[in-house]
């Protein structure tokens, strides 16, 4: 049996057994925090470019931007919610061969129930069959290791959920997979060098391509097929033969972002803010940071990483992110703004930094995310270790955590209050309900 046959399979068994109700508490979760991370990036400027390049928008189905309510066809309207979902680097995130962050499958899939009537148990199945998908190709291969993007498996997991919420029988499925797939294999120069607007926009234009080839699928449009096995296929082209397992659950292992920085930073902002209690950062003489080979390779590595000029090489450079915890504290939607990319004492602080990967922390991840700082100071040294942060699966977000999150972004309690209350209760209506909720919540 080809691998995309195998995942129609898996979409089916889910589908007719359904989805265990603590999964279906994860998945709540996880869409309301996919909503307060959009609220906080609805005015960003390549959500605000996205909406005057591509609206106005109608196709023959149709939904609605978050906060907006602009009526869009939903291969646009994916793309725009998409975009708000990722740009913040704010949204939930799987770690494993591969990182990832799996609720980039969310917009394609509340855009497509809202037009097609689904209901809210319909996308939470769907959902479910795109975070195992997702996840499922994470653990199987590293494709950065090869030069190319992770949401590379995002156009195959959209597809797969979609094609699954759609019903589409074996021949239409695997062809929404293959449709998906061919043209969606995406270059990992998004995160090299200084990051640009489209490292927060490629994941929503795989997810984009995912609800495009799965209305194609539908109507009867054929994919090259194998697209895994072929001559030419991805095994071939990319992977080398891999067989991702989809027996085990591993939505619980999908951990909420507690600050809005790159995950492999995490525990450094939880060291970096216990230092601050202790140290003057104007007798600070050098800081040295020990951490793991992929956080290194992903947020150390590179000069671009010690005076980041924009908000996307920033929050993915974590000499920037620990001299700005240790100078202003608790990271938030402003820390990357151009008054601290030019901030001299955040500068001053990184110059003093040294960083070493750790042989014993390499062995760690990516079951954990260790991190050590020391700090010496003219009066003392002082070091944290931190093993995982809070919103790792070992320490999970409550609904109150996520709460307190939703009220740090939004600024409002009625807000935050309003969107909780409607996401403990995802299950009962059509999705169209709850996208008319949202587009009726003003950022």
């Amino acid at each position: 049996m080809f691998l995309a046959e195998k995942l129609y399979e898996y979409s089916r068994n889910v589908s007719e057994s359904g989805v265990k109700k603590e999964t279906e508490e994860l998945i709540r979760m996880r869409i309301i925090d996919s909503i307060f991370v959009s609220f906080g990036a609805a005015k960003e400027k390549p959500v605000s470019i996205s909406r005057a390049a591509l609206l106005p928008s109608s196709g023959r189905y149709n939904s609605r931007t978050y906060f907006f309510g602009e009526a869009a066809s939903v291969d646009v309207a994916t793309f725009i919610n998409g975009t708000m979902t990722r740009y913040l680097d704010y949204s939930d995130t799987y770690l494993s061969k591969e990182a990832l962050h799996p609720s980039d499958n969310i917009p394609p899939i509340l855009c497509c129930a809202d037009a097609m009537g689904f209901s809210e148990k319909d996308a939470i199945a769907s959902i479910a069959v795109s975070y195992q998908v997702a996840c499922a190709f994470a653990d199987s291969f590293s494709i950065r290791a090869k030069g190319w993007d992770h949401v590379t498996y995002i156009s195959i997991s959209s597809a797969a959920g979609l094609a699954s919420l759609m019903g589409l029988e074996k021949e239409g499925f695997v062809n929404a997979i293959s449709l998906s797939l061919n043209n969606s294999i995406s270059m990992r120069q998004t995160r090299a060098g200084e990051l640009s607007m489209w490292k927060g926009c490629t994941a929503a234009d795989a997810a984009r391509n995912g609800v495009f080839a799965s209305l194609l699928a539908s109507e009867g449009m054929t994919g090259p097929s194998p697209i895994f096995e072929g001559e030419m296929g991805f095994f071939a082209q990319v992977s080398g033969s891999i067989s991702p397992s989809l027996s085990q659950d591993r939505i619980g292992k999908t951990m909420i972002k507690n600050y809005p920085v790159e995950y492999h930073a995490m525990s450094a902002v939880d060291a970096a803010l216990y230092l601050r209690t202790m140290v003057n950062c104007e007798e600070i003489i050098s800081i040295h940071v020990e951490t793991f080979s992929v956080a290194y390779n992903i947020i150390v590595k590179g000069q671009e990483k010690l005076k980041p000029k924009t908000k996307e090489t920033a929050d993915h450079s974590m000499p920037y992110i620990i001299a700005y915890v240790l100078k202003y504290g608790v990271p938030n939607l402003k820390s990357y703004s151009k008054k601290y990319l030019s901030d001299k004492k955040i500068t001053s602080l990184i110059k003093k930094m040294s960083f070493k990967v750790s042989e014993k922390y390499n062995r760690m991840y990516p079951g954990l995310l260790p991190v050590k700082i020391t700090i010496k100071t003219k009066t003392g040294n002082y070091e944290k270790e931190v093993l995982f942060p809070k919103g790792h699966y070992k320490d999970q977000y409550t609904w109150e955590d996520l709460r307190k999150k939703g009220i740090s972004i939004t600024g409002s309690e009625e807000i935050t209050d309003l969107l909780i209350r409607e996401g403990k209760g995802i299950g009962k209506h059509k999705v169209s309900h709850l996208v008319e909720v949202i587009s009726n919540v003003k950022a």
